[in-house]
């Protein structure tokens, strides 16, 4: 197992967060069985208290996940120069099996607890509360993911081995490569293009349309379409190398952190698209995510017009 500051940081931080979403999960567990809001007795009192407590652990744990997600990127980035081979944070997420399904389960994560504050704030609006039963119903849901997850974070820092010789970016994300994602390699430019700017259109067709459900769902491909396509095209440009597609290096300070602007600005344009999926009053969320999404679309292609411009040829 490794430990450095960072991880020790990191794994410390977890165990605090399991135990108050443990607190969480058993209050939440209590009201979705018992709630009534019609009842004046003193136990719905009580409850009405206490899904104050855990409605502020639940936010307070969101509230520090969210720059933890970052302090974990840094950290795998920082743990890369320990590890033979690796160059950044991709050599660390591939020296375990669990180091994928990880950063795929706090992506997930993330989607789950902000839906929840959504949620959340949709229901103290009214002051019947009509969502209370619903949210804590959904948290004990995201509770189990989140143990998960942290299981899962323990787990792959202890099966890192320091002495034992990682692969770097360079050939993890490349044609050749036998990891999993090597496979969507065999997708090709233009059907990836195709794909990209054709989904992105249908967004912009349905915020025309207000079609709820269709933008939601248009927007949930957007997330895989759009993370896949700045692996394989985009990400070539803004290294200005055809063989370099790593998803981390552009989060580097070489790369002017860049890639924070890039996730950023893809996650609040796509969060606030599934979000009207799941609430009515949604005009807000529908322009949120259209801004959000296009300048996504806009940055990315304007490192692809930028290098034809200065080079005369694409890569």
């Amino acid at each position: 197992m490794i430990l450095t500051p960072e991880v020790l940081a990191i794994l410390i931080l977890n165990a605090i967060f399991a135990l108050f979403g443990m607190v969480a999960f058993v209050l939440s567990v209590k009201i979705y069985l018992n709630w009534d809001i019609n009842s004046t007795s003193t136990a719905q009192y009580r409850l009405e208290k206490q899904s104050s407590l855990a409605a502020t652990i639940i936010k307070y744990i969101f509230s520090i996940k969210v720059p933890l997600f970052i302090f974990f990127i840094f950290t795998l980035d920082k743990i890369s120069n320990v590890l033979t081979g690796a160059m950044c944070a991709a050599g660390v997420v591939d020296a375990t099996e669990q180091g994928t399904y990880l950063i795929v389960l706090k992506i997930i994560n993330l989607y789950l607890f902000a839906l929840w504050l959504k949620l959340n704030a949709e229901d103290v609006k009214d002051r019947n509360q009509p969502h209370t039963k619903l949210k804590f119903g959904f948290f004990a849901l995201i509770f189990f993911l989140f143990i998960v997850e942290v299981i899962l974070e323990w787990v792959m820092f202890s099966a890192i081995e320091i002495d034992k010789m990682v692969s770097c970016c360079g050939s993890i994300y490349s044609s050749s490569a036998n990891s999993g994602i090597s496979s969507i390699f065999s997708l090709g430019t233009a059907a990836l293009l195709a794909l990209f700017y054709g989904n992105y259109l249908l967004i912009v067709l349905f915020y025309f349309l207000k079609k709820r459900y269709l933008f939601a769902v248009t927007n949930m491909l957007f997330v895989v379409i759009a993370i896949i396509a700045l692996i394989l095209f985009f990400g070539t440009y803004i290294y200005e190398l055809p063989s370099h597609h790593c998803p981390f290096c552009f989060l580097q300070r070489d790369y002017y952190y860049i890639g924070y602007l890039i996730y950023g600005m893809l996650f609040v344009g796509t969060f606030y698209g599934l979000v009207v999926g799941f609430f009515k009053e949604s005009i807000l969320s529908y322009k949120i995510s259209l801004l959000f999404n296009s300048l996504y679309v806009i940055l990315l292609s304007l490192y692809v017009v930028v290098y034809y411009l200065k080079n005369g040829v694409l890569l």
